[in-house]
Parts: C-alpha cells; structure tokens; sequence
C-alpha cells in the first residue's frame, strides 16, 4: 500500500451481513415468498444460502445485483439427517443449529477448525431448556461445534441464556422461538454484550411478521406457535464495513460520507462515528448518509461492549492520536474468528505501539512514528479490513492473506482503493 492525501469521498458500502443473514432466516422459515434486497455477495452469506439449499428451500439470487428471492418452508425442512458445513461462520451456526432444532429432524453442523474452538454451549442448553435435542460432538471442547440435532422440535417456556460470550445466542433462539409450540420467554444473565444486535434482530423479525416483546437485555417474551410471512425487505448497507472509511478520515484529516446509512440505523455500529467524535473528527448525520470530518486526534478510554465489531478500526485510528486510547469491555472479542485482542495487541506492536493487554480490552499507546511491518491477519478479515487503514499514513505496510476479506467484503481492495487514491499492489 502507498500513503494518500486526505481522502475526500463518498461510498455506499455492500448489504450488512449481519442484517442479511438475519433476514435470510425468517425467509426461508416464512409462509410464503420473500424478495430480498441489498443482499451481501461473501462467503459468509453465501455459506448461509448455501445451507438452506442443502435443507431444500428454493433459492434464486442475483448477487451482483443484490436481489434474493426465497420460497418459504413454513418451518417444516423438507430434508432430514443433512450434514452441514458452515466454514467460519458464526452467524450460520448459531442461527441455523436453534432454526433446526425448532424445526425437528436429525442434522449435524460443523465448519473450520477454528469454529471447533468458538463456544456454543450456551446456546445449546438455551435450546436444550426449550425442549429442544442438541449436543456437541466434540470430545475436546465439549461447549464447541461440531453440532448434533436429533430434535422434535421446540416445546417452549422458559430459557435464561449467557449474555456475556455472545449476543448470537440469544439472537439465534429468538429467530426461532415463532417455530415452539407454545409462547418462549427468554431471559439473559449478566451483562448482555453487543446490545445492539439484540435490537437487530427484533427488528427483523417483526419485519417478517414475528412478535416480539420486551427489551433487548430481556426478559423477551414471543408469542408461538406464529409464522413468519414471506415479504419484500430492503437491507441497509454493512455499518461495520463503513468504519473502515469513516476512519480514513480520521486518519487522513480527510472526509467521508457513506450513503444508506443515518443515525436511526439498525445498526448499533454507526455509532463508532461516536467515538471518533470523541477523539476529535466532526460527524455530520443526514437522512441518508453519515459523514465524518476528520482533525487532530485525541485518545480516549471506552467502553466497546455494544460495537466490538469496530475495536480493531479503533485501533488504527489510535495509532494516529495524541496520548493512549484504552478500550474495555470486549473480553468476548477473544473468541471471534481469531483472539481480537491478543492477536491485535500483537500487530499493534509490530507497527511500533506499545500495548498493554488487559482480560477485557487493551491501551494503545501510539509511537512517534509508525514501523513498516508485515501485518499477520489470523483469517480474519476484520484485522485485514482495519489494520489495512495504516498504509494510508504509513509506508511500508503489506497485509498479509488479504483474501481473508471475501468473508464479508470480497471487494473492499478494490474499494478502499477507489475511495483513499492510495495505490494497493498485490504481492504474489
């Protein structure tokens, strides 16, 4: 990568994949005929849709345009005893191991190794509570995939579920609580992390003709037995994509707008714009953009349990303030695609920054001058994404596997390119 000027530009970024394979769900569970719009093209989509297929739902896309169309199977799989491989997806397992579970059948779900090692217990004994089959199979970490479910469906009543490790839990036993024989109560213990999220999915599901009642850090009350409904549904733009460009401008002291995105978003991580409001940059919100102003920085400490999504766009940005930024709250963060916190501390270090690492964040202190570094990205296509932002300061930086981001952005190079005029090389 070359360093830039300050960037001047506008983006709409691709579909959120979180809203995409949300809304990917209660179509294919739905009565009915869904069209969706804005759908995400990755591989984490395309997993999704892939699996869906595989259970026997009717699929058509045209992802270059964005447009999905799914016929519904009114919660009853018309393919039993399927294997499924879900990659690295979390949404996918989390979502589709409760959605089968409600629907009834035998099916075993597994993925990469890495998703041998991402918790699911809590999940599972949420379903379990619910009258639903499931178990792990794997002898090592009993609380990880692989997933069994030889499952009558779901009874319903009463689960409490862990909200500490991960919204997706609760988020995949509300998408399937319309499928329980009776009406589901769900109650989180502790702190629930990426609230947001939570609010997301409710969203979704009323969209699809679901009821939901209750705040996102419970208890949650769903109506059941109750269908979705097939219907046409517009997906927003991915707000954790646009951190990425939201914080070139904060490092470049340049300006970027995206489109589709405002203030009353879906998404909780529009509100990274928050934070570098906080560190300095002036953010502007209209009805159908969010631009952002980049100046002088500042570091800051913070929370970021609710957009943890964002810690490591964060993270590059702080490599650029004045003083330490520490962030605190994310000790979820460790058992996402890679470790993002000791992973990232190491990166940050390679760049020059000294790093404190602590159960549950981490403080940057930035250096006077950023170190040329090969930066390692574990997979992940969030460190590939954020850490990328470094080269448009800073010479010398090469991301390595940058094809780690068709995970959820298969055209950010190209993106990023266009947007910051920095020159992006492949080296093969």
């Amino acid at each position: 990568m070359t360093p830039c000027d300050a960037v001047d530009s506008t983006i709409r970024p691709p579909g959120s994949k979180s809203i995409t394979n949300r809304a990917l769900v209660c179509a294919a569970l739905a009565e009915g005929r869904s069209h969706l719009s804005g759908v995400l093209d990755s591989e984490d989509t395309q997993v999704m849709i892939a699996a869906w297929r595989k259970l026997g739902i009717d699929v058509e896309q045209d992802l270059a345009a964005g447009e999905v169309v799914l016929q519904g199977c009114g919660g009853r799989i018309a393919h039993d005893d399927i294997h499924l491989d879900v990659g690295n997806s979390g949404t996918t397992i989390r979502f589709l191991t409760a959605a089968l579970a409600a629907c009834g059948g035998h099916y075993v779900l597994n993925g990469v190794p890495r998703m041998r090692e991402r918790p699911i217990g809590d999940l599972l004994r949420g379903l379990q509570q619910l009258g639903c089959t499931v178990s792990s199979r794997n002898a090592q970490r009993p609380d990880c995939p692989p997933v069994e479910i030889d499952s009558q469906g779901m009874a319903g009543g009463r689960a409490e579920v862990a909200g500490n490790i991960s919204s997706q839990y609760l988020s995949g036993l509300m998408l399937a609580a319309p499928l329980a024989a009776r009406d589901v109560l769900l109650e989180v213990s502790g702190e629930l992390v990426s609230t947001p999220y939570v609010d997301m999915t409710s969203a979704v599901m009323r969209s699809f003709g679901a009821e939901v009642r209750g705040p996102a850090a419970g208890p949650l009350h769903i109506p059941a037995p109750m269908k979705y409904q097939g219907t046409r549904y517009t997906i927003e733009p991915d707000a954790s994509a646009a951190s990425y460009f939201w914080g070139a401008a904060a490092i470049t002291g340049g300006r970027a707008r995206v489109e589709g995105l405002s203030r009353s978003s879906l998404q909780g991580d529009v509100a990274f714009c928050d934070v570098l409001q906080k560190m300095g940059c002036d953010v502007l919100y209209g009805d159908d953009f969010i631009e952002v102003q980049g100046h002088a920085l500042q570091g800051l400490e913070i929370d970021m349990g609710h957009i943890s999504d964002t810690v490591q766009t964060l993270a590059a940005v702080a490599l650029f303030a004045a003083g330490p930024t520490i962030v605190r709250g994310v000790a979820h963060n460790r058992v996402k695609e890679t470790d993002r916190i000791s992973d990232l501390a190491r990166e940050l270090e390679r760049l020059g920054a000294t790093v404190e690492e602590f159960p549950d964040g981490l403080a940057i202190h930035p250096a006077a001058r950023i170190a040329a570094a090969e930066i390692e990205t574990y997979h992940d296509h969030r460190m590939a994404m954020s850490l990328a932002l470094v080269g448009l300061r800073a010479t010398g930086i090469v991301i390595l596997d940058p094809a780690c981001t068709a995970k959820t952005y298969p055209g950010y190079w190209q993106d990023l390119q266009l947007f910051s005029g920095s020159r992006i090389e492949r080296l093969d």
